[in-house]
């Protein structure tokens, strides 16, 4: 017998099939039964409705669903309207329906994952058949084309009001939990940092040669880009320059020999002369390339501040460039949590490990955690190893930080300081701390450190009234009968003293010894201890 479960927008249905071989037998009929109500009746009927009490249960079954994670409201549903095969746990002879007869339950289900879900949660203890098959899919589009109609109560339009609201809730929903939303900022920061830097690059050379065209000794004077760019602005024309320009070349160079050289150079300069329409537009393009050097350093800031938010461990360890491009290679936080060690380690490398395996060459020792500085201060030969080592620390780190409550850089330090042990004995052969009482001491400082952070809500605002009004307004707490009944056995433990385990397991077996002093002599401590059970 095959039964259909439907979730709509408004509750659950189950619906029994009743000419299962003729639907069975042609595809073609089944499908212009289906668009008659009539004859779809005749062969599909509702067997149970169970209604959505709300819209947010309603949302919370279409997120289950979503999900294939079977609820509870479903699972009850299921068991109480659908009927047991024979001989299967659960059937009685009082409660026998054809079914049981038959011995042969089946039901159908929208999706795969719904199906595999429901088999493991009812399915496998009932016996029940649970599948999607094709003839199931056929059946069910019917089912949504008519199921307004089958469900006394419903008005017509009524079931599509509730898809829509159902809808609507679900996509707000999905928009609003989004389990990557801590890291989109340093997604898109890592990836803007990224383009600022070549584009700031390129800007800058196009300073310098467009510039060099008048004063070509001021490159070898200012080799920094962003340097050159502001001393474009303050020098202008070589010619204006004097005495009186040194105080604001020294402001920029922050250097007064360095200054004064700008000046000898500009006096014996070899560069052609400039118009000052090119001056001007020069001008404004080094300003465009000071602008977005300054906007690069707030960038970088944000970027810290949101990486020691959403993983303090990681940016300890690695730095916080270094570790946002983990992640954005990654695609998340989870996803990199998720990595083995050995994924992480060539993390950054696919081309050149893919190559390798094609051409059976040597595969890459590091990726990403090439730029970090523990890779440049290791030894060549060390630098493969070094790098297995801190990939291993990077993927204890990445998983502290996505399933840890508390926000802390604990783990990055001890595993930072790990690292730099390990490079220690590479050079010098001087043993590490074990990784047990490294971790050990890890737990214990970021408990201490958990313990001792005030919770959100009582952080003090800097007003003394305000929290004397609110520590007068908050009602104290009545102690219950179980907190009367402990103190007053505290109050007892202290007026009288107890006697502790030892004294009574010495005593015991002082008895037995007194008893039977000769069984004393020949027996073991099992044999005292089960004398004494005995006796």
């Amino acid at each position: 017998m095959l039964f259909l479960l439907h979730e709509s927008a408004s509750g659950l249905g189950l619906l029994e099939v009743i000419e299962a071989d003729d639907v069975a037998s042609g595809v073609e009929e089944a499908m212009l039964a289906q668009a008659d109500f009539s004859r779809f009746t005749r062969m599909v009927r509702l067997k149970a409705f169970a209604p959505f009490s709300s819209a947010e249960h309603a949302l919370e079954n279409a997120n289950a669903v979503s999900e294939g994670v079977i609820t509870d409201y479903l699972r009850e549903f299921v068991e109480a309207n659908l009927p047991k095969p024979a001989g299967k746990p659960g059937s009685s002879k009082k409660t026998k329906t054809a079914a049981d007869v038959d011995g042969a339950v089946e039901l159908g289900v929208h999706d795969q994952k719904t199906a595999q879900a429901l088999h493991d949660a009812v399915g496998a203890s009932t016996g029940v058949a649970i599948n999607a098959d094709a003839r199931s899919a056929e059946l069910l589009r019917g089912v949504r084309c008519h199921f307004e109609r089958l469900i006394d109560g419903l008005k017509a339009g009524d079931l599509a009001k509730a898809q829509l609201g159902l809808a609507h809730s679900y996509s707000r929903s999905k928009v609003k939990f989004n389990v990557n939303r801590s890291e989109t900022g340093i997604l898109n920061s890592i990836a803007l940092l990224d383009t600022l830097d070549k584009d700031i690059n390129t800007f800058a050379m196009r300073v310098r040669e467009w510039y060099s065209w008048h004063f070509p000794e001021l490159v070898k004077i200012a080799p920094d880009n962003i340097q050159y760019a502001r001393l474009v602005r303050v020098v202008r024309n070589k010619a204006d320059l004097s005495e009186e320009s040194l105080p604001a070349i020294t402001a920029v160079v922050m250097d007064t020999a360095v200054a004064q050289d700008i000046l000898d150079a500009a006096r014996s300069s070899m560069g052609t002369d400039i118009s000052e329409v090119d001056l001007v537009n020069i001008e404004g393009f080094s300003r465009r390339v000071v602008e977005l050097a300054e906007y690069r350093t707030s960038l970088q800031a944000y970027l810290a501040s949101k990486m020691s938010a959403v993983a303090p461990n990681l940016g300890c360890l690695l730095g916080d460039t270094v570790a946002a491009r983990l992640i954005a290679h990654a695609g998340s936080l989870t996803n990199l949590a998720k990595y083995p060690a050995s994924t992480v380690q060539i993390l950054g490398a696919e081309k050149a490990l893919f190559r390798a395996l094609k051409t059976k060459g040597k595969t890459p020792k590091y990726g990403l955690l090439y730029h970090s500085s523990f890779i440049g201060r290791a030894k060549l030969k060390n630098k493969g190893r070094i790098s297995r080592y801190l990939a291993n620390k990077c993927s204890i780190a990445s998983r502290v930080d996505c399933f840890s409550d508390n926000a802390t850089d604990v783990f990055g330090r001890m595993l930072r300081d790990q690292v730099d042990e390990r490079l220690k004995f590479y050079d010098t052969g001087a043993a590490p701390r074990k990784n047990m009482d490294v971790m050990a001491a890890a737990i214990a400082e970021a408990e201490a450190v958990a313990d001792a952070a005030p919770p959100a809500d009582t952080m003090d605002d800097g007003s003394d009234d305000e929290s004397d009004e609110e520590a007068a307004a908050t009602p104290v707490p009545k102690s219950s009968k179980k907190d009367k009944g402990s103190s007053k056995k505290k109050d007892k433990d202290a007026r009288t003293p107890k006697t502790s385990k030892k004294d009574k397991k010495r005593s015991r077996e002082e008895g037995v010894e007194g008893k039977d002093k000769s069984a004393k002599k020949s027996s073991s401590k099992k044999s005292k201890r089960a004398a004494a059970v005995v006796a």
